[in-house]
C-alpha cells in the first residue's frame, strides 16, 4: 500500500524544540564549517541513547570489497534461524559509527525479533563514491552466503538505514538488481537522501533551523562525490534509476521539518509507480534524525514501532 501523506503544515513538536535547544546549548559549530574529522569528533561528544538489552551483541571484521569492514551482530532472544535486518547508519557519509547506531540497532532487534547486522562502512571524504556504497553491498552479501552459520535465515534478509544510511540501503537494492543477487525480504528507509538537488520545497522551508540545514548537506554530497557525473549515478542519487521495478518491498518514513523530506517521498511515489509494495509516513511536527530519538521523542518511538511491525510483517510472508 501506499500511505496518502498530509500536505498542510503542523507545528514544530515541543519535544522536538527541547531537543534542539539542548543541542544548541552545546555550542558546537555546523559540520559544513570544520573538517570531516572536527565533524566526527564533535558527533560523539554527543550524549547518545541507550537501547534495549538483547540477546547477544558481536563485533566482527569481515571481508570489504577493497578492504576488511566492521560490523556489529546483535541476536535477539529466542531460538534462531532468525530473519535479519542489514543496517547502514546515518551521517552524511562522513560521520557516524557503530555506537552511534547502537541504540536504534538494538531497538530494531527487540521489535522486529530479528538479528540485525549493522555494518560501519568506510566514510567521506577518506572513502568517496562508490566505496561506501561497495562496502554495504558487500556485507549484505556476506550475511547471504554466512547465513546459515550466523543463525540467519537467508530468505528473510532486509536491508535498511537513516538518511545517508537510507540511501546507501536503496543503493544496495538496486545493486542486487543489476547485478542478480539474491532476492531481499524489505527495504526500510528512513529519511533517505535519493537525489543530487537541493531545490525542492522541502529544501527551501527547511533550510536552516532544524538541525539538518541545506548548507550541510551541499558539504556532504561533495565529500562523498568526486566530480558531479557521480550524484548523476543511481547509486549515489536513486531518483535517477530510469526502472525501479522489481526492487523490495518498501517502508519510507519522512519528517515535516526535514531537508530530506520531498526526496524520501519522491522516491517512495516512484517505487509505487513501478508496482513496488510501498508505504510512506510522514511524521508531523518531527525534524531530521528523531528516528533515532526515541528515548526523548514520542513519535520517535512512534516511529521504531512501525518500522519494527513493517520488518516483522515482511518477515512472516
Amino acid at each position: 500500500m501506499f500511505r496518502e501523506i498530509r500536505r498542510y503544515n503542523m507545528p514544530l513538536d515541543p519535544q522536538a524544540r527541547a531537543l534542539m535547544d539542548q543541542v544548541a546549548a552545546l555550542g558546537l559549530p555546523p559540520a559544513h564549517t570544520v573538517s570531516a574529522q572536527e565533524a566526527r569528533a564533535n558527533a560523539k561528544s554527543r550524549t547518545r541513547a541507550i537501547g534495549p538489552d538483547v540477546a547477544r551483541v558481536e563485533d566482527r571484521i569481515i571481508p570489504g570489497p577493497d578492504s576488511q569492514v566492521a560490523v556489529r551482530i546483535y541476536t535477539p532472544n529466542g531460538d534462531g534461524p532468525f530473519p535479519c535486518l542489514v543496517w547502514f547508519h546515518g551521517g552524511g557519509w562522513v560521520v557516524g559509527d557503530l555506537d552511534s547506531a547502537d541504540a536504534t540497532a538494538r531497538h530494531l532487534t527487540v521489535g522486529s525479533g530479528c538479528v540485525v547486522v549493522s555494518v560501519d562502512y568506510r566514510l567521506a571524504p577518506e572513502t568517496k563514491f562508490p566505496g561506501p556504497a561497495e562496502d554495504c553491498y558487500s556485507a549484505t552479501s556476506w550475511v547471504f552466503d554466512n547465513a546459515s552459520s550466523l543463525g540467519i535465515l537467508a530468505d528473510k534478509i532486509a536491508v535498511g538505514g537513516d538518511s545517508a544510511g537510507g540511501n546507501l540501503a536503496t543503493a544496495v537494492c538496486l545493486m542486487i538488481k543489476d547485478r542478480g543477487g539474491p532476492d531481499l525480504t524489505m527495504q526500510l528507509l528512513v529519511y533517505p537522501v535519493t537525489d543530487w538537488s537541493f531545490k525542492t520545497p522541502s529544501y527551501s522551508d527547511n533550510a536552516e533551523g532544524y538541525q539538518l540545514t541545506k548548507d550541510t548537506m551541499i558539504w556532504y554530497w561533495d565529500q562523498y562525490v568526486s566530480h558531479d557525473g557521480d550524484a548523476e549515478n543511481p547509486y549515489a542519487a536513486p531518483l535517477k534509476a530510469p526502472d525501479l521495478a522489481g526492487l523490495p518491498s518498501a517502508l519510507v518514513i519522512t519528517a515535516e521539518f526535514d531537508p530530506l523530506r520531498d526526496e524520501g517521498e519522491a522516491y517512495a511515489s516512484r517505487l509505487k509507480d513501478a508496482g513496488v509494495p510501498t508505504s510512506c509516513t510522514r511524521y508531523s511536527g518531527m525534524i531530521h534524525g528523531f528516528f533515532g530519538m526515541s528515548a526523548v521523542l514520542d513519535k520517535g518511538k512512534d516511529a521504531i514501532a512501525e518500522a519494527s511491525a513493517a520488518l516483522a510483517a515482511s518477515f512472516s510472508n
